[in-house]
């Protein structure tokens, strides 16, 4: 029997978060308490933004709903573990869709978690290879966590930096964002030796350290950081403008291609045409548009059209005339 009503509470919060309907002699079983006193604590949590309804008759019972704001999780220790590995796993391979959000949610689960539950987490992803990845480089979970903390909390964050000519250097920062381009990580920052904006790639940077020191936040130069670091990829490669117009709507388009190729503009027809400039090679390019999920055509350049020729026919042959009868 749990005496300690707060403790009483999280147990009672944990078996309601199991998407399933409790009967109140259950609960009241499971707790070593009255149904009386389980009425009382659902009430308690009603009072702390818990949706939990009720339904009546003999088959009646207690379950947790959908309400209008998220309260706290009460996650056990199986679950705890398998929601880390999973963020890390996809954070740390870069794979498009998890996003800044997916980092920070990483950040804040590992901050709580207990020492043991921290290294079952790290035991458990060293002992595991992934099948597929990203087509980026992999990064630690633990410099994405860290450097997250920081843009949360307006924090200087100082590491060591490798550029593409192999030069080693350290570098004190105030972080403003991390973006995600769906291959590679990227930190815009504040950095503070060179009196500047920069934007670094997160799987060239060691020993991100949080020095505790806040900051005011600065206005980025350039509108949002997903545009700043579009720009600042253009400046540094040597790149090339592209326009390819879509049969889909903006606001679909949108929605399956990066923001910093672009943002797809509506035209008289019904669809949508996306006009933009990268350094990324003309293959990943034509992949990118292909998983838009409609039909398209592209303008230019030349290149491009070619490659997407390329690539329609090669995909064309590999499914050839479909799966042969009484096959696989």
């Amino acid at each position: 029997m749990t005496t300690d009503t707060p403790a009483r509470l999280l147990q009672l919060l944990s078996l309601l978060q199991t998407p399933r309907e409790w009967p109140g002699g259950e609960l009241a079983d499971r707790l070593g308490v009255s149904r009386r006193t389980v009425r009382r604590d659902i009430d308690r949590l009603r009072d702390l933004g818990y949706p939990v309804q009720a339904t009546k008759g003999a088959d009646g019972g207690y379950r947790l709903v959908a309400g209008k704001a998220m309260p706290p999780l009460v996650l056990d220790d199986e679950e705890a573990v398998a929601i880390a590995v999973g963020l890390r796993a996809g954070a740390g391979h870069a794979v498009e869709g998890v996003d800044e959000a997916s980092v920070r949610a990483l950040a804040k689960l590992e901050q709580v978690l207990p020492a043991r539950l921290r290294h079952r987490v790290s035991t458990l992803q060293a002992a595991t290879t992934p099948l597929t990845s990203g087509d980026g480089p992999s990064i630690a979970p633990e410099t994405l966590t860290v450097m997250a903390s920081t843009v949360a909390g307006r924090e200087r964050l100082r590491f060591a930096y490798r550029d593409k000519d192999g030069g080693e250097s350290r570098r004190l920062t105030e972080p403003h964002r991390l973006v995600s381009t769906g291959r590679r990580w990227y930190l815009v920052a504040y950095d503070l030796g060179r009196e500047d904006w920069r934007t670094f790639r997160v799987d060239r940077v060691r020993e991100p350290f949080a020095t505790g020191v806040r900051f005011a936040a600065r206005e980025l130069p350039e509108g949002s950081a997903a545009e700043y670091l579009r720009r600042s990829i253009q400046r540094r490669q040597e790149t090339y403008e592209f326009e390819v117009r879509f049969a889909g709507s903006a606001q679909a388009v949108s929605s399956r291609v990066p923001e910093w190729l672009g943002v797809p503009e509506a035209d008289a027809e019904g669809g949508c045409v996306l006009r933009g400039a990268t350094g990324d090679p003309v293959e990943w390019l034509a992949v990118r548009l292909a998983m838009a999920g409609c039909e398209f055509e592209v303008r230019w350049p030349t290149e491009l059209a070619e490659c997407v020729r390329e690539l329609g026919g090669r995909l064309s042959r590999a499914a050839g005339s479909g799966p042969s009868p009484g096959g696989p």
